[in-house]
């Protein structure tokens, strides 16, 4: 393509020497083969003009344009443009028509958009004439690049900041610390835009840092955590190789001193008091001691030991969690009536130590703890930690099994009383002496029903009852012969009628409830009675077993079907016991085996002259009998029922009926006060003298009544009443029929739900005053006749005391 690019006349006159110098320095191999010929062109310019065109591939601009009018890139113009306006210029490409505009007359190229070459460094565009009347391309599509020139427009930048960064406590001067880059954005291959200097402006004299790599540094030596720990510092990074003029930016570094372990521990007390109660039970707390360090973390843990001091078996002392403090705590129980008090020699040490920071230890320290051991009042302390005693079966009661002693460990030895826990003798077998804790029976026992008495025996201190101890008495029961033997199993055996003389017929065995050290030996006989029996014989087989057999045959059930064989069993032990067992015998008929087939009497046995019907009506008459007899107990069971015995009878409705009315004070006759003094002559007078206008339907009771409990006593009235009363509580308490049975009845309630309220005259005494009956015509109809016989009477009663 035939090009002749036309720049802008200022710019080109300055610049347009520079640019083939620069041209004629660059490599073939950058500017290429049309690079190469638009230099000669440009040379062969200076000695002369010609019309032929150049080829071209790049324009240059610099960036950050801040004019108002559009930057002038260049300008286009084709040979065969004659400047009558019949090419037009075309422009396609990276930012055809945003960025870049191109007048399609003239080929003038315009930037109208800001360009930053930290965006985008270059851009690629395609040029080509067209006839513009025909929109026939006139040359082919040629290719060029605008490329953006860098200024110094950014500042160095560091993109992590702010920075952390730790360096040992006491490091040497040079430590490096950290490594800091800074970022510049524009072009480090044009000028020095891009070449940054480091420096420090904050944090001296601690820190420095090198001007070229940007590291950091310890500059003063010894620092030390414990008095300062932070640090700030800032830095700056500046470009243009730090001239003046140039962009800088800055970051800030916080730097911790980290810890080493280089400080002792050291206690804050040279003498620690702590006190513990001696009640406290084994791996209880006692205190804590600290050995303080200034160090921090793992450099400041510690180890504590006890190395010396008289408690050294007693207490024992350990790290807590943080391995910080230690931890003094019970190894052994405390007593203080045997050591009031302990010192303890602990001495803490760090576990982390840096061998090259030896020379600053040593690393530990020492301190005394003196632990005091507090009184408390103690519960009485036994003299064993539990009981074993053996006693024999036959002991006799108060026999004394042992004397237990407790004591009180305290200096008051306060005095000890003694006791047993009921619960662990229900059946109260033992009694303990209160004051010497001897233990004795009061029971006979039984090896047989209670073979072990698990008791528990209490003690406590006369002045403070709080203070119980206690102990277990375990008490094995020894056996003794006290038992006799008996036969074992089933008391009966059989014989068949077909058994002839000296067959076996059961073989027996005893048992005996004792136990004796040598086992169980028994011995068997027939009682005297039996020994001569011409029926059966028993043979002792000397093994705690004996055999039953037959002294001749022919059994018949016929002539008897019972037999009853007495055995006397004895044992071996001392004293003897003897029993004696009766083994019954019945006469079966068996088959030829031997196995039972009846046992019973056969109905042949019966009179031959007593028939089925006999029979029948005999047993219905024993019916009718019995019949009978029910009836008539019966009937008397009911005649003889006492009053109340029914539960379901209620005991308001017991009324006793008298057809009479009381004659006063002038009947004298109606109650005898003698059955009161003597109930015997009372009943004797009463049969004697009867009242003749009265039955009353229950008489007295007094006929039942025990004499020999009524007449009992003095010989004074009031003890025959006395006598009287508890006779009559006594048949009372023993008739399970008689009434409340043990119910209480409340008669509070009288009156309740009538406007009259109570009518009882019970506490009508506690009143002198003459009564008032106007509230009677209050009461309502019902009680009307009774206000007019009240009220006329008391009027009367007025009238005549007036004439009076």
């Amino acid at each position: 393509a035939r090009w002749r690019p036309k720049g802008h006349k200022s710019l080109a006159a300055t610049l347009l020497p520079v640019v083939l110098g620069l041209l004629t320095l660059l490599p073939h191999s950058i500017l290429g083969k049309p690079a190469e010929e638009a230099a000669n062109a440009g040379s062969s310019a200076l000695l002369q003009r010609v019309k032929r065109g150049w080829v071209w591939n790049q324009f240059f601009v610099l960036e950050e344009y801040t004019g108002l009018e559009p930057l002038y890139i260049g300008k286009l113009h084709s040979d065969m443009d004659k400047g009558d306006g019949s090419i037009k210029y075309i422009l396609t490409g990276e930012g055809a028509g945003t960025t870049f505009t191109i007048d399609d007359s003239t080929g003038d190229i315009h930037a109208i958009q800001r360009l930053d070459r930290e965006v985008k460094a270059q851009y690629a565009l395609r040029a080509q004439a067209r006839n513009r009347l025909t929109d026939r391309p006139l040359e082919p599509e040629s290719e060029f690049i605008v490329k953006i020139q860098d200024i110094n427009d950014n500042e160095p930048k560091f993109l992590d900041g702010p920075y952390q960064a730790s360096v040992p406590e006491m490091s040497k001067i040079g430590t490096s610390v950290i490594q800091l880059t800074a970022t510049d954005a524009d072009d480090p291959t044009y000028g020095n835009s891009a070449r940054v200097v480091y420096s420090i402006l904050e944090g001296q004299p601690y820190f420095s840092v090198d001007a070229k790599t940007g590291v950091v540094r310890v500059s003063l030596a010894d620092m030390d955590r414990e008095t300062r720990e932070n640090y700030s510092v800032v830095i700056q990074a500046k470009d243009m190789g730090g001239q003046l003029g140039g962009l800088a930016g800055t970051t800030t570094i916080n730097i911790t001193l980290s810890d080493i372990n280089d400080n002792p521990p050291m206690f804050d007390q040279r003498l620690y008091q702590m006190s513990i109660p001696e009640s406290a039970p084994v791996g209880s707390v006692v205190g804590r001691i600290w050995a303080k360090d200034r160090d921090i973390g793992v450099n400041a843990e510690m180890r504590y030991s006890i190395i010396d001091g008289d408690g050294r078996d007693t207490f024992d002392i350990s790290t807590d969690p943080t391995n910080l403090f230690g931890i003094i705590t019970v190894k052994k129980p405390l007593d203080f009536e045997k050591k009031p008090s302990y010192t303890l020699k602990v001495e803490g040490a760090n576990i982390n130590v840096d061998p090259s920071l030896r020379y600053r230890g040593p690393f530990k320290d020492v301190t005394i703890v003196h632990v005091s051991v507090e009184d408390v009042d103690e519960p009485p302390v036994f003299d064993l930690p539990v009981y074993y005693i053996e006693l024999p079966e036959d002991a006799e009661i108060g026999t004394m099994l042992k004397t237990v002693s407790a004591r009180d460990p305290d200096a008051a030895n306060n005095t000890v009383r003694y006791s047993i826990e009921r619960s662990s003798d229900p059946d109260k077998f033992f009694y303990i002496e209160i004051t010497s804790g001897s233990l004795m029976t009061v029971r006979w026992l039984d090896r047989e029903e209670i073979g072990w008495h698990n008791i528990t025996v209490l003690a406590m201190e006369m002045n403070n009852p709080s203070q119980i101890a206690s102990v277990s008495v375990a008490i094995k029961v020894l056996d003794v012969n006290d038992n006799p033997p008996s036969l074992a199993h089933y008391l009966e055996a059989y014989v068949c009628e077909t058994a002839k003389a000296g067959q076996l017929i059961q073989t027996v065995t005893a048992v005996d409830p004792d136990e004796p050290l040598g086992g169980q030996h028994f011995y068997y006989s027939l009682a005297p009675e039996a020994a001569n029996n011409p029926n059966f014989t028993l043979k002792d087989n000397q093994d705690n077993t004996a055999w039953i057999l037959t002294r001749r045959g022919g059994w018949s059930q016929q002539d008897q079907t019972i037999f009853y064989l007495p055995i006397v069993i004895t044992d071996g032990e001392q004293p003897v016991q003897t029993s004696t067992s009766t083994l019954t015998i019945r006469v079966c008929s068996c088959d030829q085996k031997g196995n039972v087939m009846s046992c019973n009497a056969e109905a042949y046995s019966l009179p031959a002259s007593l028939s089925r019907g006999a029979l029948i009506a005999i047993l219905a008459c024993i019916f009718v009998l019995l019949v009978m007899i029910l009836l008539m107990l019966s009937l008397r069971t009911h005649r003889k029922k006492p009053y109340l015995c029914d539960e379901e009878e209620n005991v308001h409705e017991n009324i006793v009926r008298y057809d009479d009315e009381g004659g006063g004070e002038e009947d004298t006759e109606a109650f005898d006060i003698a059955a009161m003094w003597n109930p015997r002559e009372a009943h004797n007078h009463h049969l004697g003298k009867m009242r003749q206008d009265m039955l009353p339907e229950i008489e007295s009771l007094s006929r039942y009544v025990p004499q020999a409990c009524v007449m009992g006593g003095g010989g004074g009235g009031d003890s025959n009443v006395h006598g009287y009363v508890l006779a009559k509580l006594l048949e009372a308490d023993m008739d399970p029929c008689a009434p409340p049975y043990d119910s209480l009845q409340t008669y509070a309630y009288e009156g309740e739900g009538s406007i009259a309220e109570s009518l009882s005259s019970l506490q009508s005494g506690t009143s002198n005053t003459d009564h008032e009956y106007d509230y009677l015509n209050d009461w309502g109809p019902r009680f009307k006749k009774l206000a007019e016989m009240y009220g006329v009477l008391e009027t009367n009663m007025l009238s005549d005391s007036r004439q009076r």
